[in-house]
């Protein structure tokens, strides 16, 4: 695909806010990119247009049957005012499995990365500079097919808006108290779980919503079927570091391969702390914590980066990790991430692009 996009810059620039309050997802830039779907010409119509709600017919196959999947990844202020990305070809080589999951068709992956980095580049000024903040890029795809019948959709639009950001959670890098889920489920083998569709997550509000009301700022997720072995907290993947061993969930199909994921198992690889792969039960955990050999746990994500575990309440029983505080290697992670990110530390691993 050539690289044209048709640029229509807004007339009417809106006021930048207070980066001291920006909360996270709640802002938006002047501008957004849209890409068209048809089958038979494939996509097309490239452009950057003036930020504006959407104009869908109301029978458009997104509403009725969830035809949608997403993306997240974020733009970084470096303190010699370079802007980088991290990372942003994982994120679009992970928007066409999701995609092929979703019948929806594949994008172009170095179009499409050339696409972020026009649309930030015309925005730049919306990037952020105080201490934590950067520029959240949502990149996503509807079904817009005005139709009501369950099949794949025949026209699509490929869409991405810009936010300024701060920390995800209020807490920011403090620890999280989570709740273990042993009613609802996530996702399961054979279902959507490694796929960033919109519908995973509807699914997941509901226990959310109940984690809230009891006090937990989010919800650890255990498999759909045995309901036993853990796969998720919230929205990201998660680690443990149990006698020195730091443990994941192994990605066997229910579970989002997270970009945050992999960049903490090179960077645990490459310091030489063992990192394991492997199915791990909740019971386990809780055997370990009465042992004392359970020292951190922590969630890894692009919108938190790295979010660490206080505590965890599994029907009643509370674990409390590394007496509420983050652990040291946590806070070398999390160090060592946003310093390549933000372009403090070198990158080693060539993880990050410059927008020129």
């Amino acid at each position: 695909m050539a690289y044209d996009i048709k640029i229509t810059k807004t007339a009417s620039p809106k006021p930048k806010p207070d980066q001291i309050s920006l909360g996270f997802g709640k802002i938006f830039t002047d501008h957004m990119f849209i890409m068209d779907y048809t089958e038979g010409k494939g996509w097309h119509d490239a452009r950057i247009v003036p930020y504006a709600p959407l104009d869908l017919d109301p029978a458009s196959a997104v509403f009725h049957y969830g035809q949608a999947i997403f993306e997240g990844l974020k733009a970084y202020r470096t303190h010699d005012g370079r802007i980088l990305l991290f990372r942003p070809r994982k994120n679009m080589e992970r928007i066409n499995r999701s995609d092929e999951r979703m019948c929806i068709p594949l994008i172009d992956i170095d179009f499409c990365v050339h696409a972020i980095k026009t649309l930030v580049s015309i925005d730049k000024d919306w990037i952020p500079t105080a201490e934590g903040t950067s520029l959240y890029i949502r990149p996503f795809i509807i079904a817009t097919d005005p139709f009501l019948g369950v099949h794949p959709s025949h026209t699509y639009k490929f869409i991405i808006i810009l936010s300024p950001v701060g920390a995800y959670y209020p807490q920011g890098i403090n620890p999280v108290d989570i709740y273990v889920e042993s009613n609802y489920v996530r996702a399961v083998k054979g279902g959507t779980g490694f796929a960033k569709a919109a519908g995973n997550y509807a699914a997941s509000l509901k226990a959310q919503a109940e984690a809230a009301q009891k006090g937990y700022v989010q919800v650890l997720w255990l498999d759909g079927v045995e309901r036993k072995y853990i796969e998720e907290v919230g929205a990201m993947n998660v680690f443990f570091k149990i006698n020195g061993e730091v443990i994941t969930p192994s990605l066997e199909g229910s579970i989002l391969p997270g970009i945050t994921r992999d960049s903490v198992i090179q960077l645990l690889n490459s310091w030489g702390v063992k990192v394991t792969e492997r199915r791990i039960s909740i019971q386990e955990l809780y055997e370990a914590y009465e042992k004392g050999t359970f020292e951190e746990a922590f969630g890894s994500g692009t919108a938190a980066v790295i979010s660490p575990i206080g505590e965890l309440n599994w029907e009643g029983r509370k674990i409390t990790i590394n007496d509420k505080k983050i652990g040291e290697l946590s806070q070398r992670i999390y160090d060592t991430l946003t310093g390549i990110q933000f372009g403090k530390l070198e990158d080693t691993f060539g993880w990050t692009e410059e927008i020129r």
